[in-house]
């Protein structure tokens, strides 16, 4: 779109989608001039802003209209340049605010919820517009997907991300949905073979990656690790074959995105699991990162194999030292790695008999990780942290039993540990002695994790269901509400909407429309 030049007598106007601002109050423009960088008109009489740096500046400085109404600007008119209307300092904070990104989850407004359960993975959202209960008639818009697929929807921006696998091909789809309506923007589609694995796993089931410059998403094949990078408009930026994954019941890991990293865990099955499969292949586990833009090995962990594991790395961070990658497998127990180096920071081994497949959480001096059996979990551990230096040694501060989450990942906010089991029974801890406050059934079956939305905890069960459980010392089930299809995802929230994925759709709940019928 023509840039049009500013003026005393215009009104503050967004030059990538042409909205202009009800009042003088210096405002964002939603995903325009925070993601594409396109220069915008300032209030009247303040001259142009130039965006140059793809990230967010420290103060938002433009109007609060546009792409999501209008669709998402072409992400390639990013320039070199500098910012006008004395900000030039915001942008040098900015800077270095992105370049701590990884440790700190997402940008807070483009990237909120950017991987498996949000900012760093913790399952934890900022919205307050998500209601408790609800009816067909409040959804904001409902897609249907091409396939099924146990992934969860990401955003960045104004863009949805999300993979679906054909179960008679193994093809794969890389899917992009615009946020404010659910029409798709691109579509891409892989050809794959299929393969022994799980009755219950798919060809889509690790949850993508995404920042500014586009998704990464991986899956693997017997033959094949693939991880995969395309651009924000759906090109293939590179490819990466990290070797064959051995698996009896196939794959489910998620990428991360860490600052210009991909970091992505590839725990594979060691030789005594698979002698009673037809697979006679001897497996190759390790932790890997490559360079976000290029693709290229930054760094490779070699372990040991075991049983494969199913978690996604969190970043931990200790107090007054840099962050670190958290792993968990059943070879290697709880891990912490250093994500500059590659290198193993401490070690918890030997904790683990039989699978991880819940993903790693923590809180200020504990990291929280567990394994299980067949459809439920065996033990939980916390786990308090050694120091890099080998002064401190990292050790168990205490184990949790029967009944704990196999696939479900917990939740750690405030003080509490809220665990979701696969059979449906609840229960809230006190995080730092893991002292039972209650346990609850509130039954149905689950492979989704739940979310923490202002006070309450969303989950859908296998059937479609989603209960809402009060996050408090108290228990008490507030609703449940039929999406009418199976489900195996996770929930996501951004933007103060709350997205779930079905077998067959794609769901956007919340946000103005909440909001407007809570105000009556």
């Amino acid at each position: 779109m023509a840039r049009t030049p500013a003026s005393r007598s215009s009104a503050p106007r967004c030059l990538n989608c042409a909205s202009t601002a009800r009042s003088l109050r210096w405002r964002n423009c939603g995903n325009c001039f925070r993601s594409c960088g396109r220069n915008a008109v300032c209030p009247a009489g303040r001259g142009p802003i130039r965006r140059v740096w793809h990230g967010r500046p420290s103060r938002p400085c433009h109007i609060r209209k546009c792409a999501r109404r209008r669709g998402r600007a072409d992400s390639r008119g990013r320039k070199e340049g500098r910012m006008h209307c004395g900000r030039a300092l915001f942008a040098a904070v900015g800077l270095a605010l992105f370049a701590r990104a990884g440790a700190s989850g997402a940008d807070a407004a483009e990237g909120e919820w950017s991987r498996f359960r949000g900012p760093n993975g913790a399952g934890i959202s900022a919205a307050t517009t998500v209601p408790v209960r609800w009816t067909q008639n409040d959804y904001n818009w409902r897609a249907a997907l091409p396939g099924p697929g146990h992934s969860s929807p990401v955003l960045w921006g104004d863009r949805i991300y999300l993979t679906c696998g054909d179960p008679g091909t193994a093809g794969r789809t890389v899917l992009c949905l615009g946020a404010a309506d659910g029409r798709v923007l691109w579509r891409r589609e892989y050809p794959s073979v299929t393969y022994e694995q799980h009755q219950d796993n798919g060809y889509a089931t690790a949850t993508p990656a995404a920042d500014a410059d586009g998704v990464v998403v991986t899956w693997t094949m017997p033959q094949e690790v693939v991880l995969l990078a395309l651009d924000a408009d759906g090109r293939d930026v590179w490819r990466r074959n990290l070797g064959p994954f051995v698996g009896m019941h196939g794959s489910g890991t998620s990428p991360i995105i860490y600052g210009d990293l991909v970091v992505l865990g590839n725990d594979q099955e060691g030789p005594q699991r698979m002698l009673g499969t037809k697979d006679p292949r001897v497996a190759r586990s390790f932790l890997v990162a490559v360079d976000r833009k290029t693709g290229q090995t930054r760094w490779q962990l070699e372990r040991r194999s075991a049983l494969a594991a199913y978690s996604t790395p969190c970043v931990y961070q200790p107090p007054g030292a840099p962050p670190e990658l958290i792993f968990s497998s059943t070879a290697h127990g709880v891990t912490s790695v250093d994500p500059a180096a590659g290198k193993v920071n401490w070690e918890v081994p030997d904790v683990f008999k039989d699978r991880c497949v819940g993903s790693p959480v923590w809180m200020p001096g504990l990291v929280f990780a567990g394994f299980g059996y067949g459809t439920r979990g065996t033990l939980y551990v916390a786990v308090r942290p050694g120091s890099r230096d080998g002064k401190t040694a990292a050790a168990v501060a205490y184990e949790i039993g029967k009944p704990v989450p196999l696939i479900p990942t917990p939740i750690v906010k405030d003080g509490r540990l809220f665990l979701w089991g696969d059979d449906g029974q609840v229960a809230c801890l006190k995080a730092a002695t893991g002292e039972v406050v209650w346990r609850e059934r509130v039954g149905g079956s689950f492979y989704g994790s739940p979310v923490w939305v202002d006070g309450r905890l969303y989950a859908i069960a296998r059937n479609g269901d989603v209960a809402v459980v009060a996050a408090a010392d108290k228990f008490e089930l507030l609703a449940r509400v039929p999406l009418g299809e199976p489900s195996y995802a996770t929930p996501a929230v951004a933007g103060g909407v709350m997205y779930l994925r079905t077998a067959t759709h794609l769901y956007s709940l919340g946000g103005r429309k909440a909001a407007a019928r809570a105000g009556g």
